[in-house]
């Protein structure tokens, strides 16, 4: 039980954490996606973010704080395998999967969906 819990707080956290950062009221402003994408790789960079991940479980994993994770761990392996190249192609391997998925299904929403004038 006590997972659960600590996957809904840390969600939480994150999403009004955010919001307290830049003092808007609205929990889902553009600055706060940077800056969780930011923090995932900082605490990705640092080593930190597995031991959030074992704290919080899938509360840690999702998509903001997560994929910056994936991007620094995606950089760290490309730098050990082929040095400097490693900073510039390395986020881009980690994650071409999870771009990809988003870009083809933004792509058949835009096909499926009609815009309507208001």
């Amino acid at each position: 039980m006590m997972i659960y819990l600590y996957a809904f707080f840390d969600r939480r956290t994150d999403l009004y954490g955010g919001a307290a950062v830049d003092g808007s009221d609205q929990a889902d402003t553009c600055a706060d996606l940077v800056l969780f994408v930011c923090l995932g790789v900082v605490l990705g960079g640092l080593g930190w973010y597995p031991k959030l991940v074992e704290l919080a479980g899938a509360g840690a994993t999702v998509p903001l704080t997560g994929f910056g994770n994936a991007l620094a761990q995606g950089v760290k392996e490309a730098v050990q395998k082929d040095g400097l190249l490693g900073v510039f192609t390395g986020g881009f391997t980690a994650c071409a999967g999870g771009v990809t998925v988003a870009v083809l299904s933004a792509l058949v929403v835009a096909w499926v969906a009609r815009p309507k004038d208001k």
